[in-house]
C-alpha cells in the first residue's frame, strides 16, 4: 500500500529492555559505559555524554525480553499522523505522554506487524547538557608525518568506554520480505545495504534514513530473516579507538562475556566490539561508522561470513544466531 508521505523519522533515541535480574542487568550498563540518571518504579534509566536524557532504560520484570527501540520523529504532527496512517493490524497506540520519563516527551508505541515486537515513535524529549568523556581527541604519528608535538606523551585511565549515543539496533524477523515493504512503505528509511542467499533472494537489509542532503549513519535499523523472532543487538557509539578497546579491557577484567571483537566492519565500516549482557543479550560499541546522504545508491551483496569484517576474529557462531 502506498501513502502520501511517509512518516518521517529524524534518528534513533533509545532502546528498553526487560530484565529478571536487573541487578545484575544494572551492573554491566555501568561497566559497559552507561551512566544511570533516574530510576521511576521498576525502570532504570541511563544516559550517555551526549544530549539525549536517556539511551536505554532498564525495567525489573518477570520476564527477560526486549521492550523495542524508539525513534524521534520530526513533529507532534508526525506521531498524530502515524496513528491515523499506520495499519491496524499494527495496533498504534493514541498519543501519551511521557511525564514521568527523563526528557518528558510524547510517543506512540505500534507493534511489528509480523513478529508483533514493539516499535515508539517519540517527540518533544527535552535535550540534557552533553557531558565532557574526558578523553582527547588524539593526534597520531605516522611514518612520514607526525603530528604530535615532541616530548608529548598518549596517557590513558583503564576505564568503561563513555556511551555518546545510540546509533542502531538490529532484529531477527520470520518473514523478510514483509517487514521490509512495511517498513519501507510506511517511514523514510532506505536501504544502504541489501544482502542476499544463494537464490538471490534478499534476507538482510540495513536502513539508513532518508534525510536528504543531511549526512546520517550508515545504519540506524536492520533485520535479517530467520527461524525465531529476537533482538540481535543494540550499538552504541563511543569516543575513539582507544576507548572502545579500554572499555573492552575493562569489561573483559569484570568477568563479562565477549560476543565478538574487536574487528572493523564492512558493511558500515565501523569498528566493532559485542558483548554479552547477563541475560544474553548482545550490546555493541562502535566507532569510525560511515557517513552517507541521498547521493549514495544502495548497495547489493551476497549472504557470506567474509562480508561482516575486513580484520578481527573470526565469526563466532553465536553472533549468526
Amino acid at each position: 500500500m502506498a501513502i502520501d508521505k511517509k512518516i518521517q523519522l529524524v534518528r534513533p533515541a533509545h532502546v528498553w529492555y526487560k530484565h529478571e535480574d536487573p541487578e545484575a542487568a544494572k551492573k554491566f550498563y555501568i561497566d559497559f559505559g552507561f551512566v544511570e540518571t533516574a530510576q521511576v518504579g521498576k525502570v532504570t534509566f541511563f544516559r550517555g555524554y551526549g544530549d539525549d536524557p536517556f539511551v536505554i532504560a532498564l525495567e525489573g520484570s518477570d520476564t527477560t525480553e526486549f521492550g523495542g527501540a524508539a525513534f524521534e520523529v520530526e513533529s507532534e504532527e508526525e506521531l498524530h499522523r502515524a496513528v491515523k496512517v499506520l495499519p491496524k493490524e499494527t495496533k498504534p497506540t493514541e498519543v501519551h505522554d511521557m511525564k514521568d520519563l527523563p526528557g518528558g516527551g510524547k510517543r506512540v508505541t505500534f507493534y511489528d506487524p509480523v513478529d508483533g515486537f514493539p516499535f515508539h515513535l517519540v517527540h518533544g524529549q527535552q535535550k540534557v547538557e552533553r557531558r565532557d568523556p574526558k578523553f582527547p581527541v588524539l593526534k597520531f604519528n605516522y611514518p612520514n608525518e607526525k603530528n604530535r608535538p615532541p616530548n608529548s606523551f598518549q596517557r590513558f585511565e583503564k576505564r568503561p568506554a563513555p556511551v555518546h549515543k545510540l546509533g542502531h539496533f538490529g532484529m531477527c524477523v520470520t518473514n523478510f520480505a514483509k517487514c521490509y515493504e512495511f517498513y519501507s512503505t510506511y517511514f523514510n528509511f532506505f536501504p544502504s545495504e541489501l544482502v542476499h542467499n544463494n537464490k538471490g533472494v534478499d534476507v538482510t537489509v540495513f536502513f539508513r534514513l532518508d534525510r536528504g542532503d543531511e549526512f546520517v549513519d550508515h545504519h540506524c535499523f536492520f533485520f535479517f530473516e530467520g527461524p525465531k523472532m529476537h533482538v540481535h543487538h543494540s550499538s552504541f557509539e563511543t569516543h575513539d579507538f582507544d576507548a572502545q578497546v579500554l572499555g573492552h579491557d575493562w569489561l573483559r577484567h569484570q568477568g563479562h562475556t565477549n560476543c565478538w571483537g574487536v574487528g572493523r566492519h564492512v558493511m558500515g565500516s565501523q569498528i566493532f566490539d559485542y558483548w554479552f549482557d547477563p541475560s544474553g543479550f548482545i550490546m555493541e560499541h562502535y566507532v569510525d561508522g560511515d557517513l552517507l546522504d541521498m547521493k549514495e545508491p544502495t548497495h547489493h551483496n551476497k549472504a557470506a561470513p567474509d562480508n561482516l569484517h575486513v580484520w578481527g576474529p573470526e565469526v563466532p557462531p553465536t553472533f549468526l544466531q
